[in-house]
């Protein structure tokens, strides 16, 4: 037992230098972008180049940011689109304040446990009409326009229109990601017309592909606005849709969703304060992971050595515990997210943490999922900065496309759970847990804070774990943006269960499997996709994440 404790103290030491010494300095060979007045990242090229054409022309961060996403309804649809949630923080340089919006959408009138266990079910469906919630997105991209851009949302939908109507190739990854939704589109009728070629196959890399049924509906909210699909024409034509096919939608669920400006949540972590925004999203999952890893000398450690993972990942399961039993609706919590983070609670939980052990099964403190996504950021000359995340949750959302509409609805009620007295239980009218949390940083002036830093990492749960891991990139191991994003990323998906991408080398792997942690094949296993634009004293500094096809650009 002594020569074994010696060895493993032995792995963990020798693997505390970066075990990155076979990786190319960043994953793809790419630069940071750095530009003088404004700069966008999103994951697909069609939908940078239509935001910073918006930039170029004047517009600023807020219409660019929504242009972008119209876009990337377009050409990323199993991913985002206006049958999704839009969540968002951003910088109003006019305010000199930090902002959130909440324009996720709640479970329909119709929707409710009982209904779902008549029907035989133990678990909210994970795809079909029955998992579809109210799509927010679409008002969120409203709210952001009126309050804060410069252009009208006609003008925001118009290059996605031409590319819907004209068409575009589809570039590798995406392309690889619809193909392995065949078998899901081929069930519904609308999503096989729209989303498979001769409604057989999904389009190859570089292969044409049109959606005018979509140019169409983005015509015609163009025309009328966002009201036509909040009660008007576009939503009897979707809760009708959907109620046929079995789902709990109505007309007036539509009309009634209005989105939400909220009050983000922040901790102090190494002379930053961190934001994210409040449930009943994940994003403080990553607070408190923050708040526990603060003590730690990580730098120590080393960039990605066993024991700096270690901590990362333990940290990761206590959060996620106290995320899995209090975290829902927040009209229907009964912790406060102020008590999760408080010194006391977060005190307690730390003293969970085994430095050389790794937890089985970690129970919440006393006081769920994949996800199909994108997170695009924007910045602008004027100093606005916008944090933005729209999903339609699993690949094709629900699968459901409502015939001539052009656009897949979400699965966003799978979020909910059938459990009885959880803040997450499903009923009519309530908002389900999100996976979807855009992230952003300040820093203190001394009379106030000024922001800093813009960004996200798509894919669930392995969101919080990927913004904590950007951010310590960046915070501890003084690396540049692009390296920041591309070093190599660990994910916990379960009891002992880790992936650590490839690059980190077998001594850490071995170090981390003696201290009691099991290393599932990664090669299926996505560890998300990130954007992210950073302030400069003068200028922006800006990243994509070579895991999607994105990029970033700026003038």
């Amino acid at each position: 037992m002594k020569s074994r404790f010696a060895l493993l103290l032995s792995f963990v030491m020798t693997s505390s230098l970066a075990a990155q010494d076979s990786r190319p300095s960043t994953l793809a060979g790419r630069s940071t972008v750095y530009a003088p007045r404004g700069a966008i990242a999103t994951s697909q090229p069609l939908a940078t180049a239509a935001g910073l054409a918006v930039l170029q022309r004047g517009g600023n961060a807020f219409d660019a940011a929504v242009t972008a996403a119209a876009v990337l309804n377009v050409v990323e649809p199993h991913m985002t689109g206006i049958g999704g949630d839009l969540f968002a923080l951003f910088w109003s340089q006019r305010e000199q304040q930090l902002r959130g919006l909440d324009a996720s959408g709640r479970a329909g009138a119709l929707m409710t446990r009982e209904e779902l266990l008549r029907r035989g079910h133990d678990r909210v469906p994970s795809s079909g009409a029955e998992a579809i919630t109210v799509p927010g997105a679409l008002s969120g991209w409203t709210v952001l326009l009126q309050r804060y851009g410069t252009i009208t949302l006609a003008d925001a939908l118009a290059p996605a229109i031409r590319i819907a109507e004209e068409g575009f190739p589809v570039t590798p990854i995406i392309a690889g990601q619809w193909a392995a939704e065949v078998d899901k589109l081929s069930r519904d009728v609308g999503a096989r017309a729209t989303y498979l070629l001769d409604g057989q196959r999904a389009p190859r890399a570089g292969e044409w592909f049109r959606n005018p049924d979509l140019a169409a509906t983005f015509r015609l909210i163009a025309e009328g606005g966002s009201g036509v699909f909040y009660g008007g024409e576009l939503g009897r034509k979707v809760a009708e849709g959907v109620q046929a096919l079995g789902g709990f939608l109505t007309v007036d669920d539509l009309a009634s969703h209005i989105p939400a400006l909220v009050e983000p949540l922040s901790v102090d972590f190494r002379g930053y304060r961190v934001w994210e925004l409040p449930p009943s999203g994940q994003g403080i999952a990553a607070l408190e992971m923050l708040r526990i890893l603060e003590p730690y000398d990580l730098e120590s450690m080393g960039h990605n050595s066993a024991a700096y993972l270690h901590h990362l990942i333990e940290a990761k399961k206590l959060a996620f515990a106290d995320l899995a039993r209090f975290i829902g609706d927040r009209d229907h919590m009964t912790v406060s997210p102020e008590d999760l983070l408080s010194d006391e609670f977060i005190e307690r939980r730390r003293t969970l943490l085994d430095p050389s052990r790794a937890a089985d099964r970690v129970g919440p403190g006393n006081a769920v999922t994949s996800s199909e996504t994108i997170y695009l950021t924007a910045a602008d000359k004027d100093g606005n900065m916008v944090s933005f995340i729209n999903s339609i949750y699993s690949a094709f959302g629900s699968g459901v496309v409502i015939p001539g509409t052009g656009f897949a609805l979400q699965n966003r009620g799978a979020g909910f759970t059938l459990e009885p007295n959880h803040p997450n239980t499903v009923a009519p009218g309530k908002h389900p847990f999100h996976t979807i949390i855009p992230a952003f940083v300040t820093r203190d002036l001394g009379n106030g804070q000024e922001p800093w830093l813009s960004f996200g990492v798509m894919g669930g749960s392995m969101q919080p774990q990927g913004h904590v891991q950007l951010l310590l990139n960046l915070l501890l191991f003084d690396m540049d943006l692009q390296e920041a994003v591309d070093a190599p990323r660990f994910r916990h998906l379960g009891g002992r269960r880790i992936v650590i991408e490839s690059p980190v080398k077998g001594d850490v792997r071995r170090a981390l499997e003696m201290m009691g942690h099991e290393l599932a094949d990664e090669s299926t296993v996505s560890f998300g996709g990130g954007q992210a634009i950073m302030r400069l004293r003068r200028g922006w500094a800006a990243a994509s994440d070579p895991r999607k096809d994105g990029m970033a650009a700026g003038h």
